[in-house]
């Protein structure tokens, strides 16, 4: 008896304490379990829950659209499933859910949902979409499309062979139809080339859109990118995806390989049958569109680790564009430099003549993690911090920049064994160089930084905490 009581206590407090939402009800639909990560999600008390029939709480659903009381009738699990609806208080939720009936002696007696709170990206993702449609239905009518700000050949800055390469590429492919793949590390200009190609190709008076596939979740990105159609899940209404948006023009899908290898496979379905389905929809609908994909990662490693289906590699990578890193291309860092203080003398209204010697050294000497974006920032922060000077100098870094470039760059110059001390101090200071190194790459997402070293995000979160507090 007392084990029995433990173990109520303990399941209690796991319920109450865990980010999901649980949502149990017991054979007549009536709620027995709504712990206080669900309250959060529906805006609903758990007393004005518990005890109720389901439907009573949540008019807006029906016997046949309740994952729960389809779990209860039909017995059958349903994984991942996005609902939107309405609760008591006529809030919209949207969440994602996976729920399944419960059992004893191969009797249905209630079943749970385990929900994940996606409301406010949902809502986001919707109002990104209507203001897209608004803008494109602008531009439309008003013809306007022609004089929309856009970046071309002319905006890539530098002389590099490399560089010039994948310039003479993108300028071959702007006279073409096939699909392009850009790979690039975070900051080389991927957008940049890809708006430059629609900008010189025959489609230019069409729309470029462009999507980022890492900034959304699995569920939502399905729908923005095929549309979804009314009655294709619980709230869903007929809207067209950025394929019918982007007919007649170019697509640009940055960072593909974020797509779960399912999404990428109806992706591919797409591009080979030139027609899209909405979600839930049973029309095809005849698209005509240009592929620009990018990833921040070499095509042929993810195709060895999982992250990129072949096939689908194959099919867009028509095309290659490899833009090479700011690191291997130093000689361009002078143009950049000049580049980008005319550009910032005219945003700002300053009157920044050059870059002092010996911060241009320093410029030259950093590794550059974040490439041309991440020099694009530090010359705008410290023109900030310029008043009546002309030079920009060291004293006008933002603290936390010199801090990162000057006496990282120097450390990393010094890092040789037998200067830091023993063994164990001298790798801890090659670890702690690389997982910073990576963490900048990876503008301090823990998830991709992990991935990228192979370690899980517990052990990187753990040594980012131990080399922190060793400063």
């Amino acid at each position: 008896m007392r084990n029995k009581k433990v173990l109520e206590i303990l399941m209690q407090n796991i319920l109450q304490n865990i980010e999901e939402g649980i949502h149990i009800v017991d054979e007549n639909g009536r709620t027995i379990v709504y712990n206080s990560a669900m309250e959060e999600i529906e805006g609903l008390d758990a007393k004005q829950v518990i005890g109720n029939y389901l439907l009573d709480i949540f008019p807006s659903l029906t016997k046949e659209t309740s994952t729960l009381l389809r779990a209860l009738t039909t017995g059958k699990m349903t994984k991942e499933h996005k609902q939107s609806y309405l609760n008591l208080k006529g809030k919209k939720v949207s969440s994602i859910n996976t729920t399944l009936p419960i059992r004893y002696n191969d009797e249905i007696i209630g079943a749970i949902e385990i929900a994940k709170n996606i409301t406010n990206v949902s809502h986001l993702s919707e109002q990104i979409i209507e203001l897209q449609q608004r803008l494109n239905k602008k531009n439309n009518n008003s013809n306007t499309l022609s004089t929309k700000k856009h970046y071309t050949f002319d905006n890539i800055i530098g002389q590099d062979r490399e560089l010039l390469k994948a310039i003479s590429f993108a300028r071959g492919a702007a006279n073409t139809s096939s699909s392009v793949l850009i790979y690039g590390e975070t900051g080389t200009g991927k957008e940049l080339f890809a708006q430059s190609i629609h900008y010189e190709s025959p489609r230019k008076n069409n729309y470029f859109i462009a999507q980022n596939c890492a900034a959304l979740p699995e569920t939502l990105l399905e729908g923005i990118l095929f549309g979804t159609s009314k009655g294709g899940f619980t709230g869903a209404v007929d809207r067209p995806g950025l394929f019918e948006q982007a007919n007649g023009g170019t697509l640009f899908l940055d960072e593909i390989n974020s797509m779960s290898l399912s999404l990428q496979a109806k992706l591919l379905r797409v591009l080979q049958e030139g027609y899209v389905r909405r979600v839930g929809g049973l029309k095809d609908i005849p698209i005509d569109v240009r592929i620009i994909a990018a990833t921040n990662e070499n095509p042929t490693e993810l195709i060895d680790k999982g992250g990129l289906r072949k096939d689908l590699y194959y099919r867009i990578n028509v095309i290659n564009i490899n833009i090479p890193p700011l690191r291997k291309r130093k000689e361009d860092i002078p143009l950049l430099i000049d580049h980008f203080i005319r550009y910032y003398n005219n945003i700002l209204n300053k009157d920044v003549w050059m870059m002092s010697k010996d911060l241009q050294e320093a410029f030259m000497t950093y590794s550059w993690p974040g490439n041309v974006r991440e020099l694009q920032n530090f010359i705008e922060a410290s023109m900030n911090m310029l008043i009546d000077d002309h030079v920009i100098k060291k004293e006008h870094l933002p603290p936390y920049v010199e801090d990162l470039m000057i006496n990282n760059t120097s450390k990393k110059n010094s890092i040789e064994f037998g200067q830091i001390g023993n063994l164990n101090e001298y790798l801890d200071a090659i670890e702690k160089e690389i997982i910073f190194n990576c963490l900048r790459k990876n503008q301090d997402n823990i998830t991709k930084t992990s991935r990228e070293l192979g370690i899980s995000r517990q052990n990187l979160q753990y040594k980012i905490k131990k080399y922190t507090s060793d400063k």
